[in-house]
């Protein structure tokens, strides 16, 4: 669905949104049986696999999530959808080795490109379906399942789809990078349901009705988020606004008492919030303060919330400590999207956003810089906390062997141009520059 929004600054600058459904109302339903069997198999799967002898392994259970797939196989077939029987059986082969792809959900080398092509473009939806369950959440909070899911669906819809990088995959990487993260020893034995929740919740959201430009742009463009949110935030704060109104709509913690949902609430926006790169280096301080003084108390409630931030903030720029052939398609994936901005803003007579510029700001220089002046003193920080955790050193070495990467390829680049320029990325000023700057 696309909504006109008129703006008050320039008339030809409206025209830009027009390109953009900034309002995600479509909260539509599912496009028919696929997207059904493809998270319900495997939720039924784990189901019947459960410990947990309650509500949700029951026959009565299993009963419902049929039902509530024979319904859509009906509401197919009243549309007049016959379903073809050779695509079934490529989505039944497709979907066991998403299943087997499930099974080490868990490993940092997941490849969430080829589970996202495996479950049909659902991979966010169906990777949290599955963590939900492996983590015990719907037994410990009595979710409905076809309640979660109507929920995670609406999440998974309100991600823009043409969006090169802040889209629903985004969504799902950073989800699996979190889970990792949760299982850290230094964390994993201080952690409520409620926290692993929150945290899965914050990592799925974080990024939701992303419009794929940053905050510079709607300021300038005098967009009435940045109006709304008085310039602080805005994307941070629209992400939170917009989940909790998920959460409502879908009614997925209705059943649980008002105090504890308003908390949920509120500690989601608080994860949220903090993966806005403004604030980088205060958490940065806090975090460096914290591990000089060894006074982090994990059994404290705020103490494990911060850690939590922490976590979701890593899980948000982790890309470059990803194996390379990960690394690589998502830097070249945010990179197009700062790029599709500035030919926007100099198509517009705007002024072009730094990075933004594809003639002067290039793939490796960009990368180079977010390395060096936002990941590595982030994760460095973090491993100090594990405890330099085989994880820990793993995305440390990832990170160096992605870096050499660039650098080799901006030489490369420079002595094709017959430059003598020195590859050492774009300047720490330039990206505390741009909110956004950072995947």
């Amino acid at each position: 669905m696309l909504i006109i929004i008129n703006f008050t600054l320039r008339p030809k600058v409206s025209a830009v949104w027009l390109s953009y459904r900034f309002w995600s109302i479509n909260f539509k339903a599912l496009d028919g049986i696929h997207r059904v069997l493809l998270s319900f198999d495997i939720i039924e799967r784990h189901v019947g696999d459960t410990t947990h002898s309650g509500e949700i392994g029951s026959k009565k259970k299993v009963r419902r999530l049929l039902s509530f797939q024979r319904h859509f196989h009906e509401s197919r077939l009243l549309r007049g959808m016959t379903p073809q029987a050779p695509l079934h059986l490529l989505d039944e082969d497709y979907l066991g080795q998403a299943r087997h792809m499930l099974s080490k959900v868990g490993m940092w080398d997941f490849d969430i490109f080829l589970f996202d092509r495996l479950t049909n473009g659902n991979s966010l939806v169906t990777l949290l379906c599955h963590l939900f369950n492996s983590h015990g959440l719907i037994h410990h909070f009595k979710l409905d399942m076809v309640t979660l899911h109507r929920f995670l669906v609406m999440v998974q819809e309100d991600y823009h789809g043409h969006n090169p990088y802040h889209n629903a995959v985004h969504a799902a990487d950073v989800t699996q990078a979190m889970h990792c993260y949760l299982k850290e020893p230094k964390l994993a034995s201080f952690l409520t349901p409620l926290d692993i929740m929150l945290g899965l919740l914050a990592a799925a959201a974080h990024d939701v009705d992303h419009p794929g430009v940053n905050q510079p742009f709607l300021i300038k463009t005098n967009h009435h988020l940045a109006n709304l949110y008085q310039n602080m935030s805005v994307l941070e704060n629209h992400h939170w606004r917009s989940t909790i109104g998920m959460l409502r709509e879908s009614r997925l913690l209705a059943h649980l008492p008002k105090e504890m949902t308003q908390d949920i609430e509120q500690q989601l926006g608080s994860l949220i919030l903090a993966t806005d790169i403004n604030r980088q280096n205060e958490f940065l301080t806090r975090l460096k303060a914290h591990l000089h003084n060894k006074d982090l108390r994990l059994e404290n409630i705020q103490d494990r919330h911060f850690m939590l931030q922490i976590a979701l903030k890593c899980a948000d720029i982790c890309n470059p400590c990803r194996i390379w052939e990960m690394s690589k398609q998502w830097s070249e994936r945010v990179c197009e999207e700062f790029y599709r901005q500035g030919d926007l803003e100099q198509k517009f007579e705007l002024e072009i956003s730094p990075l933004c510029n594809q003639q002067k700001d290039s793939i490796p220089s960009i990368q180079i810089g977010f390395m060096t002046y936002i990941v590595e003193p982030l994760f460095r920080e973090w491993a100090r906390f594990t405890g330099n955790s085989t994880l820990s050193e793993s995305m440390l070495n990832h990170l160096a062997h992605n870096k050499a990467q660039w650098k080799s390829l901006l030489s490369n680049q420079h002595r094709r141009r017959g430059s003598g320029q020195d590859p050492a990325g774009t300047a720490p000023e330039t990206l505390e520059q741009t909110e956004g700057a950072t995947p």
